[in-house]
Protein backbone atom coordinates (compact mmCIF):
# COMPACT_ATOMS: atom_id res chain seq x y z
CA UNK A 1 0.00 0.00 0.00
CA UNK A 2 1.33 3.54 -1.29
CA UNK A 3 2.29 6.04 2.09
CA UNK A 4 -0.71 8.12 0.44
CA UNK A 5 -3.08 5.45 0.75
CA UNK A 6 -2.54 4.47 4.93
CA UNK A 7 -6.08 5.64 6.57
CA UNK A 8 -5.29 8.31 8.68
CA UNK A 9 -5.43 7.94 12.76
CA UNK A 10 -9.13 9.43 12.46
CA UNK A 11 -9.96 7.46 9.92
CA UNK A 12 -8.75 4.21 12.30
CA UNK A 13 -10.99 6.03 14.74
CA UNK A 14 -14.11 5.92 12.75
CA UNK A 15 -14.29 2.84 10.74
CA UNK A 16 -15.99 0.38 13.58
CA UNK A 17 -18.62 3.01 13.80
CA UNK A 18 -19.26 3.29 9.82
CA UNK A 19 -19.16 -0.89 9.84
CA UNK A 20 -21.81 -0.74 12.10
CA UNK A 21 -23.85 1.67 10.49
CA UNK A 22 -23.39 0.29 6.77
CA UNK A 23 -25.18 -2.98 8.36
CA UNK A 24 -28.79 -3.40 7.15
CA UNK A 25 -29.98 -4.23 10.91
CA UNK A 26 -28.13 -1.16 12.47
CA UNK A 27 -31.20 1.23 13.01
CA UNK A 28 -33.17 -1.70 14.80
CA UNK A 29 -30.41 -2.44 17.36
CA UNK A 30 -30.16 1.28 18.21
CA UNK A 31 -34.11 1.07 18.46
CA UNK A 32 -34.07 -1.51 20.45
CA UNK A 33 -31.27 0.01 22.46
CA UNK A 34 -32.12 3.59 23.00
CA UNK A 35 -35.62 1.38 24.08
CA UNK A 36 -34.16 -0.44 26.93
CA UNK A 37 -32.32 2.55 28.17
CA UNK A 38 -35.59 4.71 28.48
CA UNK A 39 -37.24 1.97 30.23
CA UNK A 40 -34.16 1.31 32.74
CA UNK A 41 -34.05 5.27 33.05
CA UNK A 42 -37.81 5.47 34.13
CA UNK A 43 -37.55 2.96 36.71
CA UNK A 44 -34.24 4.00 38.47
CA UNK A 45 -33.29 6.21 41.35
CA UNK A 46 -33.12 8.63 38.50
CA UNK A 47 -36.77 8.67 36.87
CA UNK A 48 -37.47 12.21 37.86
CA UNK A 49 -34.94 13.58 35.88
CA UNK A 50 -35.85 11.40 32.27
CA UNK A 51 -39.32 13.44 32.91
CA UNK A 52 -38.43 16.50 33.83
CA UNK A 53 -36.03 16.62 30.85
CA UNK A 54 -38.85 15.74 29.00
CA UNK A 55 -41.08 18.02 30.07
CA UNK A 56 -38.73 20.98 29.98
CA UNK A 57 -39.96 23.73 28.02
CA UNK A 58 -38.09 24.77 25.02
CA UNK A 59 -38.58 28.49 23.77
CA UNK A 60 -37.69 30.08 19.87
CA UNK A 61 -38.45 33.41 19.30
CA UNK A 62 -37.70 36.03 16.85
CA UNK A 63 -39.40 39.30 17.67
CA UNK A 64 -42.89 38.78 18.42
CA UNK A 65 -43.15 35.81 18.08
CA UNK A 66 -42.27 33.20 20.01
CA UNK A 67 -42.80 28.93 19.83
CA UNK A 68 -42.70 27.81 23.28
CA UNK A 69 -43.27 23.89 23.84
CA UNK A 70 -41.76 20.90 26.42
CA UNK A 71 -38.75 18.66 24.97
CA UNK A 72 -41.34 15.69 23.82
CA UNK A 73 -43.18 17.74 22.27
CA UNK A 74 -40.34 19.11 20.15
CA UNK A 75 -39.61 15.83 19.52
CA UNK A 76 -42.53 13.91 18.68
CA UNK A 77 -43.61 16.92 16.36
CA UNK A 78 -40.49 18.53 15.16
CA UNK A 79 -37.57 16.19 15.23
CA UNK A 80 -39.96 13.14 13.60
CA UNK A 81 -41.21 15.75 10.66
CA UNK A 82 -37.59 14.82 9.12
CA UNK A 83 -39.05 11.13 9.68
CA UNK A 84 -42.20 11.71 7.78
CA UNK A 85 -40.42 13.73 5.28
CA UNK A 86 -38.31 10.70 4.41
CA UNK A 87 -41.24 8.28 4.99
CA UNK A 88 -42.98 10.93 2.06
CA UNK A 89 -39.70 11.02 -0.30
CA UNK A 90 -39.98 7.09 0.01
CA UNK A 91 -43.48 7.08 -0.56
CA UNK A 92 -43.33 9.35 -3.88
CA UNK A 93 -40.19 7.12 -5.12
CA UNK A 94 -41.83 3.53 -4.67
CA UNK A 95 -44.97 5.33 -6.41
CA UNK A 96 -43.02 6.33 -9.41
CA UNK A 97 -40.82 3.40 -10.06
CA UNK A 98 -41.14 1.01 -7.33
CA UNK A 99 -43.79 -1.65 -5.84
CA UNK A 100 -46.91 0.57 -6.20
CA UNK A 101 -45.87 2.39 -9.55
CA UNK A 102 -48.39 -0.14 -11.09
CA UNK A 103 -51.69 -1.14 -9.77
CA UNK A 104 -50.54 -5.32 -10.16
CA UNK A 105 -47.68 -5.16 -8.73
CA UNK A 106 -49.22 -2.73 -5.99
CA UNK A 107 -51.83 -5.11 -5.51
CA UNK A 108 -50.69 -7.65 -2.94
CA UNK A 109 -49.14 -5.13 -0.39
CA UNK A 110 -52.15 -2.82 -0.37
CA UNK A 111 -54.84 -5.03 0.06
CA UNK A 112 -52.22 -6.56 2.94
CA UNK A 113 -51.84 -3.37 4.24
CA UNK A 114 -56.06 -2.17 4.17
CA UNK A 115 -56.35 -5.62 6.57
CA UNK A 116 -53.32 -5.35 8.49
CA UNK A 117 -54.75 -1.85 9.18
CA UNK A 118 -58.79 -2.46 9.37
CA UNK A 119 -59.09 -5.73 11.61
CA UNK A 120 -56.48 -4.51 14.24
CA UNK A 121 -58.47 -1.08 14.74
CA UNK A 122 -61.88 -3.60 14.79
CA UNK A 123 -60.29 -5.61 17.60
CA UNK A 124 -59.60 -2.63 19.39
CA UNK A 125 -62.73 -0.49 19.01
CA UNK A 126 -64.92 -3.63 20.10
CA UNK A 127 -62.74 -3.87 23.20
CA UNK A 128 -63.17 -0.08 23.88
CA UNK A 129 -66.18 1.37 22.16
CA UNK A 130 -67.87 3.99 24.49
CA UNK A 131 -64.95 3.69 26.84
CA UNK A 132 -62.52 6.31 28.12
CA UNK A 133 -59.12 4.73 25.63
CA UNK A 134 -61.94 4.67 22.55
CA UNK A 135 -60.02 7.27 20.54
CA UNK A 136 -56.52 5.09 20.73
CA UNK A 137 -58.11 2.83 18.20
CA UNK A 138 -55.44 4.14 15.19
CA UNK A 139 -52.41 2.63 18.05
CA UNK A 140 -52.68 -1.29 16.31
CA UNK A 141 -52.70 0.10 13.08
CA UNK A 142 -48.93 1.18 12.81
CA UNK A 143 -46.57 -0.83 11.74
CA UNK A 144 -42.62 -0.18 12.84
CA UNK A 145 -40.56 -1.01 9.14
CA UNK A 146 -37.49 -0.47 10.61
CA UNK A 147 -38.14 -3.06 13.42
CA UNK A 148 -40.14 -6.04 11.86
CA UNK A 149 -37.47 -5.54 8.66
CA UNK A 150 -34.51 -6.24 10.77
CA UNK A 151 -36.02 -9.32 12.15
CA UNK A 152 -36.14 -10.17 8.48
CA UNK A 153 -32.46 -8.85 8.01
CA UNK A 154 -31.34 -10.44 10.76
CA UNK A 155 -32.68 -14.45 9.40
CA UNK A 156 -30.53 -13.84 6.22
CA UNK A 157 -30.93 -16.76 3.39
CA UNK A 158 -34.40 -18.32 5.33
CA UNK A 159 -36.25 -15.12 3.79
CA UNK A 160 -35.93 -14.88 -0.06
CA UNK A 161 -35.41 -11.12 -1.51
CA UNK A 162 -39.45 -11.42 -2.55
CA UNK A 163 -40.57 -11.28 1.17
CA UNK A 164 -37.97 -8.25 1.77
CA UNK A 165 -39.93 -6.16 -0.86
CA UNK A 166 -43.37 -7.32 0.19
CA UNK A 167 -43.23 -5.90 3.56
CA UNK A 168 -41.14 -2.79 2.44
CA UNK A 169 -44.05 -2.09 0.16
CA UNK A 170 -46.70 -3.06 2.52
CA UNK A 171 -44.77 -0.92 5.31
CA UNK A 172 -45.00 2.13 3.53
CA UNK A 173 -48.86 1.59 2.34
CA UNK A 174 -49.30 1.10 6.30
CA UNK A 175 -47.39 4.84 6.48
CA UNK A 176 -50.08 6.31 4.17
CA UNK A 177 -53.01 4.79 5.97
CA UNK A 178 -51.52 5.77 9.54
CA UNK A 179 -50.97 9.36 8.38
CA UNK A 180 -53.95 10.02 6.77
CA UNK A 181 -55.53 8.47 9.81
CA UNK A 182 -53.73 11.23 11.75
CA UNK A 183 -54.61 13.87 9.56
CA UNK A 184 -58.36 13.19 9.75
CA UNK A 185 -58.71 11.84 13.09
CA UNK A 186 -56.28 12.93 15.59
CA UNK A 187 -55.91 16.73 14.01
CA UNK A 188 -57.87 19.32 16.57
CA UNK A 189 -59.29 22.95 16.06
CA UNK A 190 -58.37 23.39 12.66
CA UNK A 191 -57.88 27.46 11.80
CA UNK A 192 -58.72 27.16 8.18
CA UNK A 193 -56.55 30.94 7.54
CA UNK A 194 -53.63 29.49 8.38
CA UNK A 195 -53.84 25.85 6.21
CA UNK A 196 -54.54 28.19 3.44
CA UNK A 197 -50.86 29.72 4.29
CA UNK A 198 -49.47 26.18 4.61
CA UNK A 199 -50.93 24.85 1.40
CA UNK A 200 -49.99 28.06 -0.44
CA UNK A 201 -46.71 27.77 0.34
CA UNK A 202 -47.01 23.99 -1.01
CA UNK A 203 -47.71 25.51 -4.00
CA UNK A 204 -45.01 27.81 -4.22
CA UNK A 205 -43.22 24.39 -3.42
CA UNK A 206 -44.54 23.21 -6.40
CA UNK A 207 -43.95 25.99 -8.72
CA UNK A 208 -40.48 25.98 -7.43
CA UNK A 209 -40.06 22.26 -8.83
CA UNK A 210 -42.09 23.28 -12.14
CA UNK A 211 -39.18 26.26 -12.45
CA UNK A 212 -36.09 23.56 -12.16
CA UNK A 213 -35.48 24.52 -8.38
CA UNK A 214 -32.94 21.83 -7.07
CA UNK A 215 -31.62 23.50 -3.90
CA UNK A 216 -31.89 21.52 -1.36
CA UNK A 217 -31.71 24.89 1.15
CA UNK A 218 -35.09 26.11 -0.87
CA UNK A 219 -36.93 23.43 -0.50
CA UNK A 220 -35.54 23.02 3.66
CA UNK A 221 -36.81 27.25 3.98
CA UNK A 222 -40.10 26.60 2.21
CA UNK A 223 -40.59 22.89 4.08
CA UNK A 224 -39.79 24.91 7.34
CA UNK A 225 -42.59 27.76 6.90
CA UNK A 226 -45.07 24.87 5.45
CA UNK A 227 -44.55 23.21 9.16
CA UNK A 228 -44.96 26.00 10.97
CA UNK A 229 -47.98 26.84 9.18
CA UNK A 230 -49.50 23.48 9.59
CA UNK A 231 -48.41 23.97 13.30
CA UNK A 232 -49.94 26.77 13.96
CA UNK A 233 -53.26 25.13 11.85
CA UNK A 234 -53.93 22.03 14.09
CA UNK A 235 -53.56 19.82 11.24
CA UNK A 236 -50.86 17.77 12.44
CA UNK A 237 -47.66 19.24 11.35
CA UNK A 238 -46.19 15.13 9.81
CA UNK A 239 -48.93 15.83 7.22
CA UNK A 240 -46.94 19.21 6.29
CA UNK A 241 -43.80 16.78 6.09
CA UNK A 242 -45.19 14.24 3.58
CA UNK A 243 -47.14 16.53 1.80
CA UNK A 244 -43.50 18.58 1.01
CA UNK A 245 -41.79 15.28 0.09
CA UNK A 246 -44.11 14.97 -2.87
CA UNK A 247 -43.45 18.23 -3.83
CA UNK A 248 -39.41 17.51 -4.89
CA UNK A 249 -37.89 17.04 -7.82
CA UNK A 250 -37.60 13.36 -9.08
CA UNK A 251 -36.06 13.75 -12.17
CA UNK A 252 -32.66 13.90 -13.14
CA UNK A 253 -30.69 17.42 -15.18
CA UNK A 254 -27.92 14.92 -17.27
CA UNK A 255 -29.40 11.50 -18.48
CA UNK A 256 -26.94 8.48 -18.11
CA UNK A 257 -25.39 8.50 -21.69
CA UNK A 258 -24.74 11.97 -21.53
CA UNK A 259 -23.63 11.77 -18.01
CA UNK A 260 -20.74 8.46 -18.86
CA UNK A 261 -19.71 10.70 -22.27
CA UNK A 262 -19.47 14.16 -20.27
CA UNK A 263 -17.86 12.77 -17.35
CA UNK A 264 -15.33 10.87 -19.14
CA UNK A 265 -14.21 13.72 -20.91
CA UNK A 266 -13.44 15.41 -17.68
CA UNK A 267 -11.88 12.63 -16.37
CA UNK A 268 -9.60 12.74 -19.44
CA UNK A 269 -8.59 16.45 -19.21
CA UNK A 270 -8.42 15.96 -14.96
CA UNK A 271 -5.47 13.43 -16.01
CA UNK A 272 -3.89 15.32 -18.96
CA UNK A 273 -3.37 18.18 -16.31
CA UNK A 274 -1.63 16.22 -13.53
CA UNK A 275 1.73 17.21 -12.59
CA UNK A 276 2.82 13.53 -12.35
CA UNK A 277 6.23 13.37 -10.49
CA UNK A 278 5.79 16.76 -8.41
CA UNK A 279 6.42 17.09 -5.20
CA UNK A 280 3.23 19.25 -4.43
CA UNK A 281 -0.05 16.97 -3.52
CA UNK A 282 -2.08 19.97 -4.22
CA UNK A 283 -4.39 20.47 -7.21
CA UNK A 284 -3.61 22.97 -9.24
CA UNK A 285 -5.73 25.46 -10.47
CA UNK A 286 -7.25 23.92 -13.28
CA UNK A 287 -7.52 20.23 -11.92
CA UNK A 288 -9.51 22.54 -9.41
CA UNK A 289 -12.22 23.96 -12.09
CA UNK A 290 -12.56 20.35 -13.31
CA UNK A 291 -13.24 18.84 -10.13
CA UNK A 292 -16.46 21.56 -9.91
CA UNK A 293 -17.50 20.77 -13.05
CA UNK A 294 -17.34 16.83 -11.71
CA UNK A 295 -19.43 17.62 -8.69
CA UNK A 296 -22.08 19.56 -10.51
CA UNK A 297 -22.39 17.06 -12.99
CA UNK A 298 -22.83 14.36 -10.30
CA UNK A 299 -25.50 16.30 -8.72
CA UNK A 300 -27.78 16.86 -12.14
CA UNK A 301 -27.13 13.02 -12.76
CA UNK A 302 -29.29 12.15 -9.65
CA UNK A 303 -32.99 13.03 -8.95
CA UNK A 304 -33.20 15.24 -5.61
CA UNK A 305 -36.17 13.53 -4.07
CA UNK A 306 -33.62 10.38 -4.06
CA UNK A 307 -30.51 12.37 -3.04
CA UNK A 308 -32.44 14.03 -0.06
CA UNK A 309 -33.67 10.38 1.05
CA UNK A 310 -30.35 9.02 0.81
CA UNK A 311 -28.89 12.11 2.51
CA UNK A 312 -31.54 11.88 5.36
CA UNK A 313 -31.96 8.19 6.15
CA UNK A 314 -28.66 7.86 8.14
CA UNK A 315 -29.83 11.12 10.15
CA UNK A 316 -33.39 9.39 10.60
CA UNK A 317 -31.85 5.87 11.47
CA UNK A 318 -29.39 6.99 14.12
CA UNK A 319 -30.61 10.55 15.19
CA UNK A 320 -34.89 10.85 15.10
CA UNK A 321 -36.12 7.00 16.05
CA UNK A 322 -33.43 6.20 18.43
CA UNK A 323 -34.18 10.08 20.12
CA UNK A 324 -38.14 9.28 20.13
CA UNK A 325 -38.06 6.13 21.42
CA UNK A 326 -35.96 7.30 24.38
CA UNK A 327 -38.13 9.98 24.80
CA UNK A 328 -41.45 7.66 24.49
CA UNK A 329 -40.54 4.47 25.59
CA UNK A 330 -40.35 5.25 29.47
CA UNK A 331 -42.70 3.47 30.78
CA UNK A 332 -42.88 3.86 35.01
CA UNK A 333 -43.67 0.08 36.88
CA UNK A 334 -45.67 1.40 39.67
CA UNK A 335 -47.93 -0.75 42.26
CA UNK A 336 -49.18 -3.66 39.96
CA UNK A 337 -48.06 -3.88 36.54
CA UNK A 338 -50.31 -6.71 36.08
CA UNK A 339 -53.17 -4.97 36.67
CA UNK A 340 -52.47 -3.00 33.31
CA UNK A 341 -53.25 -6.34 31.62
CA UNK A 342 -56.52 -6.34 32.10
CA UNK A 343 -57.28 -3.13 31.53
CA UNK A 344 -59.47 -2.26 27.86
CA UNK A 345 -56.86 -0.19 26.44
CA UNK A 346 -54.29 -2.62 26.76
CA UNK A 347 -55.53 -5.38 25.56
CA UNK A 348 -56.45 -3.83 22.48
CA UNK A 349 -53.80 -3.02 21.64
CA UNK A 350 -51.74 -6.28 22.37
CA UNK A 351 -55.08 -8.04 20.61
CA UNK A 352 -54.93 -5.65 17.39
CA UNK A 353 -51.16 -6.30 16.67
CA UNK A 354 -50.51 -9.85 17.69
CA UNK A 355 -53.83 -11.10 16.47
CA UNK A 356 -55.47 -8.43 14.26
CA UNK A 357 -52.43 -7.90 12.49
CA UNK A 358 -51.72 -11.22 11.17
CA UNK A 359 -54.94 -11.85 10.44
CA UNK A 360 -55.75 -8.91 8.70
CA UNK A 361 -52.72 -9.40 6.32
CA UNK A 362 -52.88 -12.68 5.55
CA UNK A 363 -56.24 -12.66 5.40
CA UNK A 364 -56.76 -9.68 2.92
CA UNK A 365 -53.60 -11.29 0.78
CA UNK A 366 -55.39 -14.43 0.36
CA UNK A 367 -58.55 -12.85 -0.72
CA UNK A 368 -56.42 -10.36 -3.23
CA UNK A 369 -54.95 -13.95 -4.55
CA UNK A 370 -57.83 -15.49 -4.86
CA UNK A 371 -59.60 -12.95 -6.66
CA UNK A 372 -57.05 -12.47 -8.94
CA UNK A 373 -56.20 -8.92 -8.20
CA UNK A 374 -52.86 -10.24 -7.45
CA UNK A 375 -50.28 -12.23 -7.78
CA UNK A 376 -48.36 -14.14 -4.81
CA UNK A 377 -44.71 -13.22 -5.28
CA UNK A 378 -42.71 -16.08 -6.81
CA UNK A 379 -40.80 -18.02 -3.98
CA UNK A 380 -42.94 -17.09 -1.38
CA UNK A 381 -44.61 -19.63 0.81
CA UNK A 382 -48.13 -18.78 2.35
CA UNK A 383 -46.16 -19.64 5.52
CA UNK A 384 -44.26 -16.70 5.26
CA UNK A 385 -47.11 -14.08 4.34
CA UNK A 386 -48.15 -15.30 8.04
CA UNK A 387 -44.94 -14.63 9.40
CA UNK A 388 -44.78 -10.80 7.85
CA UNK A 389 -48.10 -10.64 9.08
CA UNK A 390 -47.04 -10.96 12.53
CA UNK A 391 -44.09 -9.27 12.30
CA UNK A 392 -46.06 -6.22 10.87
CA UNK A 393 -47.48 -6.23 14.32
CA UNK A 394 -44.24 -4.75 15.54
CA UNK A 395 -46.09 -1.37 16.17
CA UNK A 396 -43.67 0.54 18.31
CA UNK A 397 -42.44 3.70 16.78
CA UNK A 398 -45.27 4.41 15.00
CA UNK A 399 -47.59 3.11 17.50
CA UNK A 400 -46.01 5.35 20.01
CA UNK A 401 -46.49 8.42 18.02
CA UNK A 402 -50.18 7.94 16.80
CA UNK A 403 -50.40 7.08 21.18
CA UNK A 404 -49.31 10.52 21.91
CA UNK A 405 -52.05 12.18 19.60
CA UNK A 406 -54.74 9.91 21.00
CA UNK A 407 -54.40 10.38 24.59
CA UNK A 408 -53.77 13.28 26.44
CA UNK A 409 -54.27 11.59 29.74
CA UNK A 410 -51.00 9.99 31.20
CA UNK A 411 -52.47 6.73 32.71
CA UNK A 412 -54.11 6.24 29.53
CA UNK A 413 -50.33 6.93 27.44
CA UNK A 414 -48.84 4.68 29.86
CA UNK A 415 -51.63 1.88 29.69
CA UNK A 416 -50.78 2.43 25.48
CA UNK A 417 -47.10 2.17 25.91
CA UNK A 418 -47.35 -1.16 28.06
CA UNK A 419 -49.50 -3.01 25.57
CA UNK A 420 -47.42 -1.44 22.51
CA UNK A 421 -44.34 -3.02 24.22
CA UNK A 422 -45.93 -6.02 24.96
CA UNK A 423 -47.40 -6.58 21.79
CA UNK A 424 -44.48 -5.30 19.55
CA UNK A 425 -42.23 -7.90 21.59
CA UNK A 426 -44.99 -10.56 20.73
CA UNK A 427 -45.45 -10.31 17.12
CA UNK A 428 -41.36 -9.79 16.57
CA UNK A 429 -40.59 -13.07 18.67
CA UNK A 430 -43.62 -15.34 17.03
CA UNK A 431 -43.13 -13.48 13.39
CA UNK A 432 -39.17 -14.93 13.45
CA UNK A 433 -39.86 -18.28 14.99
CA UNK A 434 -42.47 -18.89 12.29
CA UNK A 435 -39.36 -17.85 9.96
CA UNK A 436 -37.21 -19.60 11.18
CA UNK A 437 -39.22 -22.84 10.63
CA UNK A 438 -39.82 -21.92 6.63
CA UNK A 439 -37.33 -23.74 4.69
CA UNK A 440 -34.41 -21.59 2.76
CA UNK A 441 -35.02 -23.63 -0.38
CA UNK A 442 -34.64 -21.83 -3.24
CA UNK A 443 -34.19 -18.29 -2.01
CA UNK A 444 -32.33 -15.10 -3.02
CA UNK A 445 -29.72 -14.39 -0.75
Amino acid sequence: MESNDRPTPIERLVRPFQIFAENKVAGAVCLLATTVVALVWANSPWASVYFATLATKITFSVGEFALSKPLLIWINDGLMAIFFFVVGLEIKREILEGELSTLRKAGLPVAAAFGGMAVPALVYITLNLDGPGERGWGIPMATDIAFSLGVLLLLGPRVPLALKVFLTALAIVDDIGAILVIAVFYSQGIALATLLAGGLLLLVSLLANWAGMRSPAAYFIIGLLVWLAFLKSGVHATLAAVLLAMTIPARVSVDCRAFIERMGRLLEAFREKSSYGKASKLLTGQQQAILAQINSLVDKAGAPVQQLEHALLPVVTFLVLPVFALANAGVAVEGDIFAAFTDRVTLGIILGLFVGKQVGILGFSWLAVKLNLADLPSQVTWRQIHAVGLLAGIGFTMSLFVGSLAFVDSDLQQLAKVGILTGSLLSGLAGGWLLLRSRPDSVQD
